[in-house]
């Protein structure tokens, strides 16, 4: 159910998700809905700018490849009317995922999207906005008819809505699918014999909410803290999760929870709200209270789409930050771009402080000494876990600052009668402080090694040899030092190496992988086309799949940050 989640994701939120950042723009300042989500929601996401939603599909079409529906239509036979009506809706996507225009018109969506996703407690609700009313609700009246689930039409304080039952008729609490559209706007949520009609009616829009979101400043102050363009934002608050583990009335959830600890007999947080862990948990989440994702840049047309997001853990706590960022070592620059590759990976690691980084989260994790019993016993098992020992085992490998890998090109040969690598354009790169250093103590553990001598800026050794590679694979692969860089690389690879021996050792990162989705998976396309042998359905669904990725794990000021780039190209 993997691509029905991205399917259903796409063509709902639009655009994969999208959970961008804001300044106090004009379009978020006066923004209505807001005024119906409330400043302790545990998750929201909001696209406040409207998103070109057909643009950027046309622009993803490549991503968009699914393989024959035989296996869907299999699944039909076995499955409940409640789970048929759900993959209805994904086998209705992908016969439409190549025309957006029909996919957009069906929906009774614009060319323009804009969505929020935000929690009443423990309620998820979802809204967008539609163009076409009509071709919206005969789109689930095709699934309904197609399924064979139908749906109850109910109203609450004057409006109505379709209800979907989730669950069995005999079951003891009744969970329902609620779909209604008011003013262009469809909610999307989920109703239970629990909830009452308030709770129904605060997500539908018809009752506002105690302390909304839009009487704080909660939002411009993530975006002014983490710098993220002016289009929208999304975070899960870990305070409000806190508290309402910890209490019973703190928050919507925390009450929402007290409710159905009534109705069960048992609360499984009931250990938790002692004093002492209402106390220390909520230090705890203070010191990490949100994680906030945005986005950094999002340039959207119908030849090319391209973004770069962020996730930020936020965190206070400057004594973890601070050994964390000691562990940061050395990245490529070109490490960190989608162009001319087709993978790049790079671990900057700080190996001199890896052990006394760690010691110093260890110890302050032991700080103070926690009363609240689940606390107290995750303490007691950290303290056996002593991380000074690792000093002793990376003492061999001392000033190293980092690791990388990227492949530029590649071709394979089918001449053997099964594809083989014919060329290869990469480079290994291991980056210290004295790589010849490194070279030499690694002479006692390779004997293969003491026939080869390198300096700084001398000629680079031919070791293909050294490598024992089958013969089938026709490569030349040389080893050099260049500047503080052990370098081994082959065919154009030299290149990138030449850029890397001009780069001085810092510490900008942690970790970063990019592929081209295109470039990788060409040659092995082409070398199967030239066996004749017939193309498996997997990469048959793959093979004009024209995306680039890259990501990057970093530790800053703000917290543990994971940036996620991507570019996607029509057809």
């Amino acid at each position: 159910m993997n691509k029905f989640a991205t399917a259903a994701l796409v063509v709902a939120v639009g655009a994969g998700g999208y959970w961008l950042a804001a300044e106090n723009s004009p379009e978020m300042a006066s923004d209505p809905i807001l005024a119906y989500i409330p400043a302790d929601t545990l998750a929201f996401s909001a696209q406040f700018s409207p998103f070109p939603i057909k643009d950027y599909l046309y622009s993803a079409a490549s991503t968009q490849q699914y393989g024959p529906l035989e296996e869907l239509e299999l699944a039909f036979a076995d499955s409940s009317p409640q789970e048929r009506f759900f993959l209805s809706f994904f086998k209705a996507y992908v016969e439409r995922a190549q025309d957006p225009e029909r996919l957009l018109a069906d929906l009774g969506l614009g060319d323009t999207l804009k969505s929020y996703f935000y929690t009443l407690g423990a309620l998820p609700v979802f809204k967008f906005d539609i163009q076409n009313s009509a071709a919206f609700w005969a789109y689930f009246d095709a699934l309904e008819q197609e399924s064979g689930l139908k749906h109850k039409l109910n109203t609450v304080a004057g409006a109505d809505y379709r209800a979907y039952v989730l669950t069995d008729v005999d079951d003891e609490e009744q969970l329902e699918l609620i779909i209604a559209e008011r003013d262009a706007w469809v909610t999307i949520t989920i109703n239970s014999s629990v909830n009452d009609s308030e709770l129904l009616e605060m997500a539908l829009g018809l009752k506002a909410v105690d302390k909304p979101i839009s009487e704080t400043t909660m939002i411009e102050d993530m975006i002014h803290e983490h710098g993220f363009t002016s289009d929208g934002l999304g975070f899960i608050n870990h305070v409000e999760l806190v508290k309402a583990i910890t209490s019973s009335d703190a928050n919507m959830l925390a009450k929402q929870l007290t409710s159905l600890a009534a109705i069960i007999g048992e609360d499984p947080f009931d250990e938790l709200k002692t004093a002492n862990c209402q106390a220390e948990l909520l230090s705890i989440a203070n010191n990490w209270p949100k994680t906030v994702v945005g986005y950094n840049s999002l340039d959207i047309s119908r030849e090319r789409s391209a973004m770069d997001m962020s996730v930020v853990v936020e965190s206070r706590n400057q004594v973890i930050l601070a050994a964390l960022q000691q562990l940061r070592g050395f990245v490529p620059s070109f490490s960190n771009e989608l162009d001319d590759k087709v993978f790049s990976l790079a671990l900057g690691l700080d190996v001199d402080n890896l052990a006394s980084s760690l010691s110093k989260v260890w110890q302050d994790l032991q700080t103070p000494e926690y009363q609240c019993a689940p606390l107290a016993q995750m303490q007691a098992e950290i303290s056996e876990q002593n991380p000074s020992m690792l000093g002793m085992m990376t003492g061999m490998v001392q000033g190293v600052k980092g690791v990388s890998f990227t492949v530029s090109d590649y071709l394979l040969s089918t001449e053997s009668g099964e594809p083989s690598i014919s060329g290869l354009d990469a480079l290994l790169s291991l980056s210290a402080e004295k790589p010849a250093v490194l070279v030499d103590m690694a002479k006692g553990f390779v004997p293969q090694l003491a026939s080869v001598n390198l300096v700084d800026g001398g000629e680079a050794v031919d070791v293909t040899e050294l490598l024992m590679l089958p013969p089938q694979v026709k490569l030349n692969a040389s080893l050099a030092i260049k500047g503080q860089h052990l370098l081994l690389y082959t065919g154009k690879g030299e290149k990138l190496a030449d850029t890397l021996g001009q780069q001085a050792l810092s510490s900008n990162g942690l970790f970063t992988l990019g592929a081209d989705y295109g470039k990788l998976l060409s040659p092995l396309v082409a070398a199967i086309e030239q066996s004749g042998e017939e193309m498996p359905e997997e990469l048959e669904m793959l093979k004009d799949y024209n995306m680039k990725v890259q990501m990057g794990l970093d530790i800053t000021d703000k917290g543990i940050v994971l940036r996620s780039a991507m570019e996607t190209k029509a057809l």
